[in-house]
């Protein structure tokens, strides 16, 4: 079953994704359908789940301060000093 979905979009992108389904012998509906098919199919791919000991450090680190520029301070301070 279709159903329609309405997108508001800047009037710029819109031409360019016009031209570019145009080029490509398509519709932008049918470039839309066939992203979100892709989405789908990275979203469920085993590619994306963790190994089981990556998976049990998942989340140990809740509740810190630690920024990027620490860590590379840190690397900084153990291999150039």
């Amino acid at each position: 079953m279709k159903n329609k979905l309405t997108l508001r979009l800047d009037d710029s992108l819109i031409k360019r994704a016009k031209k570019h389904a145009k080029q490509k012998g398509t519709s932008v509906s049918q470039m839309v359908a066939d992203y979100f098919a892709l989405i789908e199919i990275e979203d469920t791919s085993p590619s994306k789940k963790l190994p089981p000991i990556t998976s049990s450090l998942t989340g140990i680190l809740k509740n810190t301060d630690i920024q990027e520029q620490d860590y590379k301070s840190y690397l900084e301070d153990k291999h150039l000093k």
